[in-house]
């Protein structure tokens, strides 16, 4: 394995730590509701980081967007929103159907669909070749992972304590109607890489403008996530109506939600960043093998950081056990891909 590969799956894997990091945050914010403190972090990961990142690294910033074909940045415009109601769309499924089912189907078909697309169109990789069946293992254990952390999470929830007086107090939703979400919402959460992937004009004109090839993504990232910004904001907007829950911006002692939220928003894009440079070094199967690569290690790190949190300390042993079969088939999975790339 070359140098290049070897770097590339290292970043890939610090890309992953950091996107199954980000939300840790969360936990420890006080008087804020959800859409308080997601804004914040919509702010910084989708706006603020992006642009500043961009351009502090892609010089003549401005000359690369204007001499970008329309048709690409349209089209890149257009895989933002599709990626922005992917992440919407995830809140209404996971609430359709709860967190085990909907996590399932939505990680699995974005992962799922984010590997192969780009693997099938771009790698020009046969799939019956060796070097094929060996990606394409891995990319179905990296679902059955998936699933199998997510029947955990199912079994560790039906283990937690309940009140009695409130078991069932919500009325009972359509499950087909829950499906349907999850399934939209796997197949749209998976564009972000599918721009990543389709969207290489934009950083084959920044490199001819200056930039190093391994920030020649920052541009595409920046405008990219600026759909995600509307589309989550509008959501907080509508939640901050009906909750009422703007005013908690103001309270008192709240500062230190405001560095939490920042702080989200600075992981989340670290994550993105850490994924384009990596792809730039797997070559052109960077898109495809580096994406089932990002998404284990994110279950698999979010995972880690829910058992150091206590989240699982009273769940049993079949839950926790099963959550660790679970880790140890996306950690193979891991292995699987990445030796695909020799």
């Amino acid at each position: 394995m070359t140098e290049n590969l070897v770097s590339g799956i290292l970043l890939v894997l610090a890309a992953g730590f950091f996107q199954g990091t980000f939300i840790l945050p969360m936990k420890y914010t006080r008087g804020w509701s959800w859409e308080n403190t997601w804004l914040g972090f919509s702010v910084t990961a989708y706006l603020v980081c992006p642009w500043l990142v961009a351009l502090l690294t892609v010089p003549h910033l401005g000359q690369v967007l204007s001499h970008t074909s329309t048709a690409t940045e349209v089209r890149t415009l257009l895989w933002g929103i599709a990626w922005g109601i992917g992440a919407v769309t995830f809140g209404l499924g996971v609430d359709y159907l709860g967190m085990a089912l909907g996590f399932a189907i939505i990680i699995g078909l974005a992962a799922a669909i984010g590997t192969l697309v780009p693997f099938l169109v771009l790698s020009h990789v046969n799939p019956a070749s060796a070097q094929g069946i060996i990606i394409l293992a891995g990319t179905g254990l990296v679902l059955v992972g998936v699933s199998v952390c997510s029947w955990a999470g199912k079994l560790r929830e039906n283990a937690s304590p309940k009140d009695p007086g409130t078991s069932d107090p919500s009325p009972k939703k359509s499950y087909v109607l829950g499906v349907l979400i999850c399934v939209l919402s796997g197949v749209l959460s998976c564009c972000g890489n599918l721009a990543f992937a389709f969207g290489s004009e934009m950083s084959t004109v920044a490199i001819k403008f200056g930039t190093d090839p391994q920030y020649a993504s920052n541009p595409l990232w920046a405008l990219l996530t600026f759909p995600l910004l509307i589309c989550n904001t509008v959501f907080c907007a509508y939640l901050f109506v009906r909750e009422r829950s703007l005013p908690k911006f103001l309270l008192p002692g709240t500062g230190r939600n405001y560095l939490l939220s920042i702080s989200m928003g600075a992981m989340w894009l670290a994550g993105f960043l850490l994924y384009g440079m990596a792809a730039a070094r797997l070559g052109k199967m960077g898109s495809s093998v580096g994406w089932a690569l990002i998404m284990s290690s994110m279950v698999v790190v979010a995972n880690l950081w829910g058992i150091l949190t206590g989240e699982w300390r009273s769940a049993g042993r079949k839950p926790f056990q099963t959550m660790i079969i679970g880790l140890i088939t996306l950690i193979g999975a891991m292995f699987l891909v990445g030796s695909g790339l020799k």
